[in-house]
């Protein structure tokens, strides 16, 4: 029920918008986790020192990023990494703290909540999505495709086994009569629990995975007894933006570079991904041929059809090779030794 939900809500917007794409220009945010040689207590706090020593994420924006004003509560997050858990930290200014789903697996977003997408190897196909709310609630999904792509993708009685969460109050939950500060959140996911979609178990020096993290906010109005959710629609508030009304577009995630260095020891600089910029190119012929689809009952073998003649990213190499297969389409672009492809359902992936 709960993903059924979630796909009708997604297949009404597709309906009423024609295929969506994003309308922002691709410009994903960009961090370096560094690993860390101590222990952390998860509290929620993160008053450690290694954790003082590690950078903040920029602030969150709207999920369509500059197309919408800027939050007006502030969120931003840590990252670090050991060799059995990749943690996570959060802050969100919040002055009136509530929850109300104790059960896991609910859906959370149905609360204010902060959410974390990883796709280890940004192929936009089998990811991980984990939302928490301020009672430590937890919802673990493993994600087989975007819904956009099929109907049935999450795997909802998937859990993250040996997951930490712990949250931090600066305030009262539930209660209307005080003003609270902000909420926290210390989470600790093991590497071996990612081993359906991780290569492997841990990373290595200059990996770098396609991350989001997105911040759900609902209006509530107050009474003296406590909060009740309006029907307003929720802010979506995230790191790096989407451009569209929807984090499962895993090609506009952000990306997280890890690196064997102990934060605060010494500096790393982010390695520029041209083969993520050659996957978002490629991802302009399945956006072009979704549409191309809904229009004409078929796709095409025409980068002129799809007005792709010219590179929709410079200094890549163009034109792709595109055919038309059994299964819909599949195209790839030739980086030196390398093929990179993309298929039908979105699926990216480099071969030989």
């Amino acid at each position: 029920m709960r993903v059924t939900l979630k796909y009708i809500l997604f297949l009404s917007y597709l309906l009423a918008s024609g295929f969506p794409n994003p309308k922002i220009e691709y410009n994903p945010k960009t961090y370096i986790c560094y690993k860390t040689d101590s222990m952390i207590l998860l509290d929620g706090k993160m008053n450690e020192s290694v954790w003082e020593k590690a950078e903040w994420t920029d602030s969150f924006v709207d999920i369509e990023g500059n197309l919408k004003p800027v939050p007006f509560f502030d969120t931003k997050v840590k990252m670090l990494w050991d060799e059995t858990y990749f943690y996570f930290g959060a802050q969100m200014e919040e002055p009136h703290i509530w929850a109300t789903l104790t059960a896991r697996d609910a859906v959370i977003f149905m609360d204010n909540d902060f959410e974390i997408f990883l796709d280890p190897d940004g192929d936009t196909h089998n990811y991980y999505e984990l939302e928490v709310n301020a009672f430590e609630t937890e919802w673990d999904l493993l994600l087989l495709k975007p819904y956009r792509d099929q109907r049935k993708v999450a795997v909802d009685s998937w859990d993250i086994p040996g997951l930490i969460t712990k949250v931090h109050l600066d305030g009262s939950i539930n209660n209307s009569n005080d003003r609270d500060k902000s909420w926290s959140v210390e989470i600790a996911i093991p590497w071996k629990a990612l081993e359906e979609c991780a290569p492997n178990f841990h990373p290595k020096e200059g990996e770098q995975w396609k991350v989001n993290f997105s911040r759900v906010h609902w209006d509530v109005d107050i009474t003296d007894d406590g909060y009740t959710k309006t029907d307003l629609p929720a802010f979506n508030w995230v790191w790096s933006p989407q451009g569209l009304i929807n984090m499962h577009y895993p090609e506009m995630w952000g990306l997280v570079q890890f690196t064997e260095k102990v934060v605060g020891e010494s500096s790393v600089e982010f390695i520029s991904n041209n083969l993520d910029r050659i996957k978002w190119a490629l991802r302009q012929i399945y956006y072009r041929e979704r549409s191309y689809y809904d229009a004409h009952h078929r796709f095409t073998a025409s980068l002129k059809r799809l007005e792709l003649l010219d590179a929709p990213i410079s200094d890549i190499p163009w034109p792709p090779v595109l055919e038309i297969t059994p299964s819909g389409w599949e195209a790839y672009l030739e980086n030196g030794s390398q093929k990179i492809f993309i298929r039908k359902d979105g699926k990216v992936w480099v071969g030989n």
